[in-house]
């Protein structure tokens, strides 16, 4: 399999899509008015202790404040007092530990979401390439992906000589085969932006940002660009510069990897990739066989519909279906990555007889998940047919990023119909009588709902009164308003 990654940076918006094999699979989008915060750390002020709830809330110079829970407070920064309160483990005991006005320092561990602030924990992280640094940890993990027992050893041999006792470190998978001359390298590098955090953190006035991680140049190279990746196509100088002059401190054997976009056209549309990126937006998704599958999101779960559309199959029913449902598990997992859905998903495959049938979707659907770099996790058919997946949100998804919700339908994806509008403005008329008695009235209403009325004139045949309806380019579908023809008044405020 052949891995590209290509890079648009604009100073509106920068993108970087992830091929394999010429198919789009991952796209990374991030507006200027929109930045990535998770990883950010922020010098905050406590505006709101809840105990009943756990938590606390801190402003950390955004629109909304975050939300900061018990069980992430860092204990290492209480005094005795404080912490021998926060050993016995009680949540509603923080408010003995924060207190309103008080400044503290977290991170950001996840986005703000709706009409959700951030979340944001005491317990900070510092992640380079190979290693995540954790300052007042003492434990050493390393990625279940390195499985060699003799690698694993080796690692930690040289992390014994390389950590502080008071730093705990996390080993990425990048990690495996890399000397001790690259760990100590990171190490040190890490060390010191955390001596410019701890800094920053004495002298900065609250609320604010003491640590940005979400520089593009420092996650292409730190998340996404590793040894899996034959090519990186950019079409900036200046950030292919950047680039490179990060990856010769850690990672010098990729710089070859990379090549300056020089061309006419817009990088994406010489890929192919914009007109992949409109297809993220349909909730119908073709399947090879001419199935489909329908994605539908929710702010509580994510519903993906498998249906089997044209196809019919050559041979018995249950072989249709089965191909389909195949077909239907590769294609939920690459739109599960690309559109970077999260939370609770569930699929509902098309009924199947055969146990060894839902075992081969079951295992198809793993299978094409191992790619997911977000921590997930998939469970087996339910006794209603349904698969359900849990996955990790760290960014809103994609459909939040490039959009926003509909002002007519407030994110229902349905409107009233128009008969069920005019049937509404009927009764309305006759529950105001007393205000309009026989006044000849002008009613102002959507122009689509003023071609079906004077279609239907009937739906007024009992109202006394005459009526003149008039198109309103600036009122939502299910709207209207009623105004006397004589004074101009309007009848709906009283």
């Amino acid at each position: 399999m052949f891995n590209e990654l290509i890079v648009s940076y604009s100073p509106f918006e920068k993108r970087i899509a992830l091929l394999e094999d010429n198919r789009l699979v991952e796209l990374f989008a991030e507006k200027k008015e929109h930045q990535i915060l998770v990883g950010n750390i922020y010098v905050g002020i406590v505006k709101n202790v809840l105990p009943g709830m756990g938590a606390a809330f801190v402003d950390i110079g955004l629109s909304r404040t975050a939300f900061l829970h018990f069980t992430d407070i860092d204990s290492m920064t209480l005094n005795k007092t404080k912490k021998k309160i926060f050993a016995k483990r009680r949540s509603s005991d923080i408010g003995k530990i924060l207190s309103i006005g008080q400044e503290i320092v977290v991170q950001v561990k996840k986005e703000p979401l709706l009409k959700k602030g951030a979340r944001v924990t005491g317990k900070l992280s510092i992640p380079g390439k190979f290693l995540v640094f954790m300052p007042g940890e003492k434990k050493v993990a390393i990625s279940r992906k390195i499985s060699s027992a003799s690698e694993r050893t080796r690692i930690k041999k040289i992390l014994k000589k390389v950590k502080d006792k008071d730093v705990g470190i996390i080993v990425r998978t990048d990690t495996e085969s890399i000397n001790e001359e690259d760990f100590k390298r990171e190490y040190i590098g890490i060390e010191r932006t955390w001596k410019l955090i701890n800094k920053q953190a004495k002298h900065a006035k609250p609320p604010a940002c003491i640590y940005d991680e979400n520089d593009l140049s420092f996650s292409l190279v730190r998340d996404i660009f590793n040894s899996s990746i034959d090519r990186m196509v950019v079409d900036d100088k200046k950030m292919k510069t950047k680039v490179v002059s990060k990856l010769k401190d850690i990672a010098p054997e990729l710089i070859n990897r990379i090549e300056l976009y020089q061309e006419d056209s817009p990088i994406f549309n010489a890929y192919g990739i914009e007109k992949e990126i409109g297809n993220i937006f349909k909730s119908r998704v073709s399947l090879p066989s001419g199935g489909n599958i329908t994605i539908q999101q929710t702010e509580a779960l994510v519903a993906i519909d498998v249906n089997t559309g044209s196809f019919t199959g050559k041979d018995n029913y249950e072989k249709t279906i089965t191909k389909t449902n195949l077909e239907a598990a590769i294609e939920a997992a690459l739109q599960i990555r690309l559109r970077d859905l999260s939370g609770i998903m569930v699929i509902d495959f098309i009924d199947m007889k055969n146990e060894k049938d839902r075992e081969a979707v079951y295992a198809a659907l793993k299978n094409a998940l191992k790619r997911d770099r977000a921590k997930h996790k998939v469970y087996p058919f339910s006794p209603l047919g349904l698969i359900e997946i849990s996955r990790k949100r760290t960014r809103p998804s994609l459909l939040l990023s490039y959009s926003e919700q509909c002002p007519h339908c407030h994110g229902t994806g349905r409107l009233l119909s128009r008969d069920s509008i005019a049937v509404q403005i009927s009764r309305w008329l006759k529950r105001a009588n007393y205000f309009i008695k026989k006044d000849a009235l002008t009613i102002k209403v959507h122009k689509n709902v003023k071609k079906f009325i004077d279609e239907n004139p009937h739906f007024f045949d009992d109202i006394q009164n005459s009526i003149k309806f008039v198109t309103d380019s600036g009122l939502d579908f299910d709207k209207f308003k009623v105004f006397s023809s004589r004074t101009n008044k309007e009848f709906i405020n009283e």
